[in-house]
């Protein structure tokens, strides 16, 4: 029997924001060549390890959260604008939205990021982060608030996301539905791994290509 989709939410880094500018400020911060910091991304990402012990990298003994607040109080905190946006973001939300679906953004993200987000005033109908849920990806509860926060069952949420384990993987492994973006340093370099083909409901290049999936034709 089939089910009807009623949610749509989604991840942020490399799924709707090019995260660009993210590493380039940190590595301004740390006063390394924004090149190397980004090819110490990379290489982490190869490893299958998190893409913030880069940073470590550059810096031994790092420390994410007393950096963060280093950063803040020098007046180089964290910045999301528009132009950190991918083009087919906006879009998307809105033709989803248009559609009659229930969309959501839920990211592994700071409190601060939450703010930025929502100043966006994105085509969507709530902002969450991990830091303002005190839950994160791949945590079997980030994905249960996830389905009361948008009011619909496990199996009637499509999640979309780069990340194989923390989107892809964690979300089918809670019921909801996954929506694999190939983009990103995760995506590109998983994109053909067996375990994420199996795990994703559909795998697509644009987030463009979400409103004629989800349309009540081809529904699953």
């Amino acid at each position: 029997m089939e089910t009807e989709v009623c949610a749509v939410v989604f991840d942020v880094g490399e799924t709707l924001m090019n995260d660009s500018t993210f590493w380039g400020s940190w590595a301004d911060w740390l006063d390394v060549p924004r090149h190397t910091l980004s090819a110490l991304v990379g290489a982490v990402t190869a490893q299958g390890r998190d893409n913030a012990d880069a940073l470590a990298l550059v810096k031994p003994g790092f420390d994410l959260i007393a950096e963060r607040a280093a950063r803040e109080a020098a007046g180089h905190g964290e910045s999301i604008t528009e132009a950190d946006l991918y083009p087919d973001a906006r879009p998307a939300l809105g033709a989803l939205r248009e559609a009659g679906l229930w969309v959501g953004i839920a990211g592994n993200q700071t409190e601060r990021a939450g703010h930025l987000l929502r100043a966006l005033e994105l085509p969507v109908d709530a902002v969450a982060t991990s830091g303002e849920w005190r839950v994160a990806k791949p945590d079997p509860r980030f994905f249960e608030r996830v389905c009361t926060w948008a009011g619909c069952r496990a199996e009637q949420i499509v999640y979309v996301g780069d990340h194989p384990e923390n989107d892809i993987i964690a979300a089918r492994n809670a019921g909801l539905h996954a929506a694999h973006i190939r983009r990103g340093p995760w995506g590109y370099q998983h994109a053909d791994d067996p375990a994420l083909q199996a795990a994703a409901t559909w795998r697509i290049d644009s987030l463009t290509e979400l409103p004629a999936l989800l349309s009540r034709s081809s529904r699953k």
